[in-house]
């Protein structure tokens, strides 16, 4: 068990994401049997659209969710930031070889104290990388900090099922056969082994809502995907 807290879990994670980088995208595809950009679709499908402006997808890391806001017709730009250099790199690369370098802003950044004025943003994502926040309450605030009112929040997140025989066949999954996956794929079996902690410690859908009403979002929309072990939940700031 990785037994980490604040500053030192922070820079484990940031080292164990560069790590794995290069194969992170195919590891996706396949844990998730290539779900993923469907699941990134549905909840880009949530931020709105009441203005033209630039999007911030928070955690971006190789840049799927943003580039997956970026084909939305009102998101003129996205600014990914991610505090771990080689994953935004990747990002980087990929939006060039998709001809989105001039719409793709990368920067280095923590999600806890985002380097960008108050109500910036037409709306703020974050895929898959609530979990490995080290103050997630913290990171949402920040994210409702730097959207325009009337703009959302949206979490696509790995939640713990609350079905009891769900609960028990996604904690299997993710105890034995995960790292197996990781050190045969990736060849970095701590990874992987982290991957089944973190989500064991999240939170439910259910709690991960009450968080963002605690943020200070309303009109919360919760929606469960692949048996209710991934959740898109989104708020919108007020006016």
């Amino acid at each position: 068990m990785v037994q980490l807290r604040g500053r030192e879990r922070a820079e484990f994670v940031g080292r164990m994401f560069d790590r794995i980088s290069g194969r992170y995208d195919f590891l996706n595809t396949v844990m998730t049997c290539g779900r993923h950009h469907a699941w990134r679709s549905k909840a880009a499908g949530l931020v709105g659209g009441k203005e033209n402006g630039v999007a911030l997808d928070v955690a971006t890391g190789t840049g799927d969710f943003a580039f997956t806001l970026l084909s939305k017709s009102f998101v003129t730009k996205v600014v990914g930031v991610d505090f771990a250099a080689k994953m935004l790199n990747r990002g980087v690369v990929k939006a060039a070889h998709r001809g989105l370098k001039s719409r793709f802003i990368g920067n280095i950044g923590d999600a806890h104290k985002l380097p960008y004025k108050d109500n910036s943003f037409i709306c703020a994502t974050v895929g898959f990388g609530a979990r490995n926040f080290i103050d997630l309450p913290t990171a949402i605030s920040e994210m409702v900090r730097v959207i325009k009112p009337g703009s959302r929040v949206v979490v696509l997140e790995i939640v713990r099922p609350t079905g009891f025989i769900m609960s028990k066949a996604f904690l299997f999954y993710f105890r034995n056969i995960t790292p197996y996956i990781g050190e045969i794929l990736a060849r970095d079996r701590e990874a992987y082994t982290y991957l089944p902690e973190s989500v064991q410690k999240f939170m439910t859908a259910s709690d991960l809502a009450n968080l963002m009403v605690g943020a200070g979002l309303r009109e919360i929309l919760v929606s469960k995907v692949a048996f209710g072990t991934v959740a898109i939940v989104s708020g919108k700031k007020s006016d």
